[in-house]
């Protein structure tokens, strides 16, 4: 089934790295002109050339950024066929529990996985409807989905995207804009910030590293880490039109991590 999403204009925030350079890899081999969005210019700049795509130098949270984004997709390409706000970030300066965090690590990460994801759809609904049918995925988390007591901000911030999409979802149905919103919930992958989290744990309780391993691997009924591929082949699902009944839905892939709670 090679070309699923041949010809499609698809825009990836935080595309450069983790997750996202899955994303745009992934698109391209699958026919689509991928749109690499970051703020790390040199990583994406390469990756865009690597697959054939555009580059653009995105910072999610200005509104100005999205709107310069979206006229550049109008005039250069033509429109915009597909969106996937997956820019986050999880770690906070200081405590990340309910009763250390601190209201500027709080903002701040509502900033990047919250106000990016908001001005994604925001400005990206009025070319997409311009262009014909799309399809817009928002990555939540299953932190989302399940109690997240050490990381409250991000799991919070997840939440907030996850009823967003829902929200974004049934905009465009009742407008007729024949645009499609769906939420992505990846569960472990081992990418920088999972790393990142794993290390904070073990530091923090004392444990190490081996045995902080152990214990995010033991919530796993699979038995395994996913790996950026796994969540990338969700996502090149909901864009293509195998999924072009799928709207409002929460697509989890988290190895069965949901299945006790």
């Amino acid at each position: 089934m090679a070309g699923r999403v041949d010809g499609k204009r698809i825009l990836v925030t935080g595309g450069a790295a983790g997750l996202g350079a899955a994303f745009v890899r992934r698109l391209a081999q699958e026919g689509a002109h991928v749109i690499v969005a970051d703020v790390r210019d040199v990583v994406g700049r390469s990756l865009a050339a690597q697959t054939g795509g555009s580059y653009l130098h995105l910072d999610v949270t200005s509104e100005r950024e999205w709107q310069q984004a979206m006229s550049w997709a109008e005039q250069e390409l033509g429109g915009l066929d597909g969106l996937v706000n997956n820019a986050g970030i999880a770690a906070s300066t200081g405590a990340e529990d309910i009763e250390g965090i601190e209201l500027d690590d709080l903002h701040r990460i509502f900033a990047v996985n919250v106000d990016g994801t908001v001005l994604g759809c925001k400005h990206a609904l009025p070319l997409m409807a311009r262009s014909g049918p799309g399809a817009i995925v928002n990555l939540s988390s299953i932190a989302a989905l399940i109690p997240a007591a050490f990381v409250i901000a991000y799991g919070a911030s997840k939440a907030t995207i996850a009823h967003l999409t829902r929200s974004v979802a049934m905009h465009c149905a009742s407008r007729g804009y024949g645009i499609r919103c769906n939420s992505v919930h990846p569960g472990q992958v081992r990418t920088e910030m999972m790393n990142t989290i794993i290390d904070r744990v073990g530091r923090e309780t004392s444990m190490g590293l081996p045995a902080a391993e152990q214990v995010f691997l033991d919530q796993i009924p699979l038995g395994k880490f996913q790996e950026p591929d796994d969540i990338a082949h969700a996502v090149l699902f909901l864009l293509s039109d195998e999924a072009r009944f799928i709207t409002g839905s929460q697509l989890v892939v988290d190895g069965g991590m949901t299945l006790s709670n």
